[in-house]
């Protein structure tokens, strides 16, 4: 499938290729994707090493990822689509959590034959509580280093590419 550039782009490029002005935004702007992509990685980090000092295998991860998202918990079934893993890989993931004390089955309140998985009590305290901390430290530590004069060009420049990348009305 060929896409069609947007009009945006289409009335940026001459029949000859890109123009100077394009050129040039185009050299801003790879630099400043990849330096976001880094600012990114970096935010998530102390997350991530949380995540991984819990000791839990990537499908492991996925499936807690898909639990802590709903606070009525999944049924197994509704678990396996979500997570894209069959029924039977997920009933052994769902069992050893289970086992670690991070998810519970619990029956559902109006048709008992059904059990919901939910993260457990724990788990969902953490995610309230520490993940916000752990998300926000790096961003707190950087502003902490920053002067005044560079906060305030930090919040500006972060407005100002905010609001003109979001699509105009």
């Amino acid at each position: 499938m060929k896409l069609k550039p947007s009009a945006k782009i289409a009335s940026s490029q001459n029949r000859g290729g890109e123009n100077d002005q394009s050129m040039d935004l185009r050299a801003l702007a790879e630099p400043l994707q990849a330096q976001l992509n880094a600012i990114r990685r970096r935010l998530r980090r102390p997350l991530e090493t949380e995540f991984a000092g819990g000791g839990l295998t990537g499908p492991q991860q996925l499936v807690m990822s898909a639990l802590v998202q709903t606070d009525v918990g999944l049924s197994l079934k509704q678990l396996s689509a979500k997570v894209s893993l069959a029924h039977s890989t997920v009933s052994g993931i769902v069992d050893r959590l289970e086992k670690k004390g991070m998810v519970e089955r619990c029956p559902h309140a109006s048709d008992r034959r059904v059990t919901r998985i939910i993260a457990s009590k724990e788990v969902r305290e953490f995610m309230k509580t520490q993940v916000p901390e752990l998300t926000l430290s790096p961003l707190l530590e950087a502003l902490r280093l920053a002067s005044p004069h560079e906060r305030r060009a930090i919040g500006k420049g972060i407005n100002v590419l905010a609001r003109l990348i979001e699509p105009q009305e």
